[in-house]
Order: structure tokens, then C-alpha cells, then sequence
């Protein structure tokens, strides 16, 4: 995917990546009250994980550089 709107598409995907898992693991961090998965270590790995691709996503999506054809 060189073409800005893939690399667009990556930012995006990114970012909704990274704040999904940064909520999963305040939730399970018991940062964040008011749920099922409050308190529960396995939703804070998950949302790690999760932020951790979510940052890969973006650096790539940043990254990369157009060809011109």
C-alpha cells in the first residue's frame, strides 16, 4: 500500500486500534469503573496487545513512502 489513501487507511485503522486498547487495558487495569471487564487482568493484556499494533499500524502507515509511477 503506497498510495496515500492506503497509507491514510493504515493511520486511521491505527489510531482506532491504539484507543480501543488503551481503553481495554485502563478497564483492566481497574482505571476505568463500570464494566464486566473492570478489574480483569486478561482485558488489560488484550488492550496492550491491542495499542501495541495500533502503534505499529501508525508507524507504518507513516512510513511508508510513495512510488511514483
Amino acid at each position: 500500500m503506497t498510495s496515500r489513501a492506503g497509507r491514510l487507511a493504515l493511520i486511521i485503522i491505527g489510531v482506532v486500534a491504539l484507543l480501543i486498547g488503551a481503553v481495554f487495558a485502563g478497564q483492566g487495569a481497574n482505571l476505568i469503573p463500570g464494566s464486566s471487564m473492570t478489574g480483569d487482568r486478561t482485558w488489560l493484556y488484550i488492550g496492550l496487545v491491542l495499542a501495541v499494533v495500533g502503534i505499529g499500524l501508525i508507524i507504518v502507515g507513516a512510513r511508508r513512502r510513495r512510488v511514483d509511477r
